[in-house]
């Protein structure tokens, strides 16, 4: 068995329950491997980790807050891997509270006594307006089995990736809105101007999406929430997609590609040629996250915003 601790390490609190589980592990005859959650901040930090674990990590235990369980979803996506957070952050709402100790909660994880949640994720394509050159294509085929990072440095090549709360498709530095319309499974929803659009998953309705306005949705649901972004209308809503639909967002002409920026779960998405349409759809391999309480969503729903 090998279990994977993501630690703030800016966290005192984060640091020493760090030390405590892996005395706890290594005593108790457990593999562990010990990783800084800033390390998962860049594509090279989560390339090493991924390809150093494989696909043998049987928990991963992030002491951190929802920042941290964002990026070691992001880490592990494609593979099995359950997700025990354990609240050292802000809000933690993807997180189970820290009060009672971290050791007993990990002991429950083994004994299999937490409720195991396996929430959608978000499989994303970009589809770039211009034609790729040669060396383009040939960094697009060398990623095209690593589809979990988010391409922060850019040029990449890169055009798929993973986000377990949302894509956000919002108006960039220039601060200007943009017209783009949004499709549902082929069938055309509206055409809008504004600040962007938001699709995100059920676990991301509780994030930018509840911000915009959106719905809060259980984490049980399978489907897409689909935001508008302060649109330039008096009729236009969040539509909540059935789960095995596609969203695809068409940014209509250059000066609105010039003018929208990409998102993933807060992240950055750059590109060296202009995007054209973005597609969502539900992830082939849930993320799972792991809870003492099963009402835990409900509880922090009421507790957060009410």
């Amino acid at each position: 068995m090998l279990v994977l601790i993501v630690k703030n390490k800016t966290n005192p609190q984060a640091l020493d329950a760090a030390s405590s589980l892996a005395l706890y592990l290594a005593t108790s005859g457990v593999d562990y491997a010990i990783v800084d959650s800033y390390e998962l901040n860049e594509p090279a930090g989560l390339l090493e980790e991924r390809g150093h674990a494989g696909e043998n990590i049987d928990l991963a235990v992030v002491l951190g807050g929802d920042g941290t369980i964002l990026r070691t979803a992001r880490m592990l996506a494609g593979l099995d891997t359950p997700i025990l957070g354990i609240n050292f952050g802000h809000l933690g709402f993807l997180a189970n509270p820290s009060d009672g100790g971290v050791i007993p909660l990990v002991a429950r994880a083994f004994a299999g006594e937490l409720k195991a949640e396996r929430r959608a994720n978000l499989s994303i394509e970009v589809i770039l307006g211009d034609e790729l050159s040669p060396e383009d294509i040939a960094l697009r085929d060398a990623f095209k089995g690593e589809q979990f990072g988010v391409n922060t440095q850019g040029l990449a090549g890169r055009t798929e990736f993973f986000a377990l709360n949302e894509i956000a498709i919002t108006r960039g530095p220039m601060g200007r809105t943009f017209n783009f319309s949004f499709d549902i499974s082929g069938t055309p929803i509206a055409e809008l101007d504004g600040d962007g659009i938001i699709v995100s998953s059920s676990t991301g309705s509780t994030a930018y999406s509840l911000a915009a306005g959106g719905p809060l949705v259980a984490p049980s649901y399978q489907g897409l929430v689909v935001q508008p972004l302060a649109p330039h209308s008096l009729l236009a809503r969040a539509f909540v997609t059935d789960p095995s639909d596609v969203v695809c967002v068409d940014l209509k002409s250059e000066r609105s590609s010039r003018a929208a920026t990409l998102f993933a779960d807060g992240d950055i998405l750059m590109f060296n040629q202009l995007v054209d349409r973005v597609l969502v759809r539900k992830g082939e391999t849930p993320t799972t996250l792991l809870y003492e309480d099963s009402e835990h969503f409900y509880r922090y729903a009421a507790k957060t915003f009410f």
